[in-house]
């Protein structure tokens, strides 16, 4: 079922020559004096994971490490991602700091503005994203990478439901990501939308058309847990494709 992915030494000297050439290739070889060096850290000491331990399918395994997180009382926000596109032609990289917010048998889904923002930019010429967990007390990641979909209008009102009004007002306010001349604008823009829903029961304020859900179809689901010397425990469950069977290798930390 599992497979090394570094089985021979011949790929260990690959990348040690892939290593050597993009030093050469630095632009800049000068030796800098760092302005922060070496933050202080500590050892991932507390579990580890085995092969015996995984499941034939990811969105169950993960399913239990979300619900672990949930009931850690140290982790706050287990739902927190970093949420990572490219635009294309470019190849520019922009990573956000966001909130999961529903997982189907299909995939993760995030909320935002898909009208303006920097991100629904990128989707528009590159549907493919990544988003990553980090849970710090149990020392895990999980690392998802695939093409994106938008839900249906009727996911994404189900969800959008559940917000505070404030929430909702804010989403039919905020031209998000464009340039604002000062914070007042912003307050302008709240005022107008406060004054358009007056009288509105919280539960009538509507989904904009622009706002809703964007899923995560994952087509690589990688499960890492923290181990002592940086030696971690790495599983990928991979597909090329979403009707594909999950294939499981381990990874060299």
């Amino acid at each position: 079922m599992v497979a090394c992915l570094l089985d021979n030494h011949t790929d260990i000297h690959l990348v040690s020559q892939v290593y050597e050439l993009l030093k050469k290739m630095s632009s800049n070889p000068e030796t800098k004096n760092p302005i922060i060096f070496a933050p202080k850290t500590y050892q991932y000491n507390k579990f580890s994971l085995d092969e015996s331990e995984l499941l034939k399918n990811p969105i169950e395994l993960f399913t239990n490490w979300f619900s672990d997180a949930k009931k850690d009382p140290t982790e706050s926000i287990p739902e927190c991602v970093t949420f990572s596109t490219a635009n294309l032609p470019s190849g520019k990289v922009s990573s956000r700091v966001l909130l999961f917010k529903e997982l189907d048998d299909r995939g993760f889904t995030i909320y935002s503005n898909w009208g303006t923002s920097g991100k629904a930019e990128d989707i528009k010429t590159n549907p493919n994203a990544a988003i990553n967990f980090f849970w710090k007390n149990l020392q895990r990641q999980v690392r998802v990478d695939g093409f994106t979909e938008h839900v249906n209008r009727e996911t994404s009102e189900r969800y959008f439901k559940t917000r505070p009004r404030g929430s909702k007002i804010g989403a039919w306010s905020s031209p998000q990501s464009h340039v604002l001349k000062d914070r007042e604008e912003l307050e302008e823009y709240i005022k107008a939308s406060e004054k358009r829903f007056e009288g509105v029961a919280d539960a009538d304020i509507p989904c904009p058309d622009y706002w809703g859900g964007l899923r995560i179809v994952p087509l690589e689901i990688e499960f890492w847990q923290g181990r002592e010397s940086r030696l971690h425990d790495r599983f990928l469950y991979k597909r090329n494709s979403e009707n594909e069977p999950w294939e499981v290798v381990r990874l060299a930390p």
